[in-house]
């Protein structure tokens, strides 16, 4: 599920679905580069650009020096990484000591303690579960796994509508419970595993953020695999340039360019991580509630919010709501849009007037 973000590739990450090739990855800091880049001739602050790897994908994280020293400057790369190996260490399904692996392993009904961190990404898990009926659902790996995007790899036919139905009877995102006072999470049923896929890349991204925030850096873009976050301005002093990418199996390609400051940017797509069987398209979005691939036209949802954390879930949930995710959108505010592809070519547009209004709250 998740994060196809703005010239990101969904599930390239080790707590993702899926990985990217290398020369995607290249093309992610390429473009980046080149639709973040300074649109003068002479810019006014200088840039300082860190590059590396986490979670199975890259990041790339800009911080304007607008004076400050180089004891900070030194500082920046362990701060960065620090921040991202943290997160790794709590939330990855592939690292076997992970917090997150251990609490899968937990054969019982008993509560499991957790620490603070992961406790957050839980607690923003469940709300958007509840407010998505269901769309966003961090319990949903069996079915990930089933279908062929998870460790197992691509099956040599698609699940049987009983084993669907099998494998749903484990997945639910009312059947783990959170104890927020004792730090515990506790399972209804001992199967339950959990998958941070399609919300941990966004929690990276902001606890970066943070700390660069406390280390009193006031203008940065965060990104990793896609998922961004920005604060202040650009070297040039203008918002920060984001792009969306144009839907387009056969290579990368701008769509839209966001003005973002102080605000994150997630997207999910479903045109990077599919496979067909016999002419039928499996996508790697799973519908929670039905336990199969989406099937509507609807191709990538973005979402910008404060937290990437939010921007994250969001993303994936209203990407597996496809037309539904408009009105819900819109009914909660959110900045969201959507592209959906059409039959005869090209696509349309479909956007809330909160997403409308960012252009006008970075033009005043």
């Amino acid at each position: 599920m998740k994060g196809l973000g703005a010239w990101g590739l969904e599930g390239s990450s080790p707590i993702m679905h899926g990985h990217p090739t290398q020369i995607t990855r290249l093309l992610l800091a390429l473009a980046i580069a080149l639709v973040m880049g300074c649109q003068a001739a002479e810019p006014v602050a200088r840039l300082h650009v860190l590059t590396g790897e986490t979670m199975g994908t890259t990041y790339t994280v800009k911080v304007v020096d607008e004076g400050f020293g180089e004891d900070l400057l030194a500082e920046l790369p362990s701060i960065v990484q620090g921040e991202l190996d943290d997160v790794n260490t709590k939330m990855s399904h592939y690292l076997e000591d992970s917090e997150l692996s251990r609490l899968n392993r937990w054969r019982d009904e008993t509560p499991f303690p957790v620490s603070g961190e992961t406790m957050t990404v839980l607690e923003h898990a469940r709300e958007i579960s509840r407010l998505s009926g269901g769309a966003f659902d961090i319990t949903v790996a069996p079915l990930v796994d089933a279908w062929g995007f998870g460790p197992p790899g691509q099956p040599p036919e698609p699940p049987s509508a009983a084993e669907v139905d099998r494998l749903l009877e484990l997945v639910g995102w009312e059947k783990f419970e959170l104890d927020q006072v004792a730090g515990t999470v506790r399972k209804t049923i001992p199967e339950l595993t959990l998958d941070l896929s399609a919300i941990a890349k966004g929690y990276g991204v902001d606890q970066v953020a943070e700390a660069l925030d406390r280390a009193g850096v006031e203008s940065y873009m965060v990104e990793v695999g896609g998922e961004i976050r920005t604060r202040g301005f650009n070297d040039e002093g203008a918002a920060w340039r984001i792009a969306i990418e144009r839907p387009d199996p056969a290579g990368q390609a701008l769509h839209l360019v966001v003005p973002l400051s102080d605000l994150s940017l997630a997207t999910s797509g479903d045109y990077r991580n599919f496979y067909e069987i016999e002419g039928r398209r499996i996508s790697h979005t799973i519908d929670p509630r039905t336990g199969h691939p989406i099937t509507h036209h609807f191709t990538s949802a973005s979402v910008v919010t404060k937290e990437c954390v939010r921007a994250d879930a969001w993303a994936t949930a209203l990407l597996v709501l496809g037309p539904e995710g408009i009105d819900l959108a819109e009914d909660l505010g959110l900045a969201a849009f959507f592209l959906e592809r059409n039959p005869e070519g090209g696509f349309t547009e479909h956007k809330t007037t909160a997403f409308d209004s960012l252009f006008d709250r970075i033009s005043e």
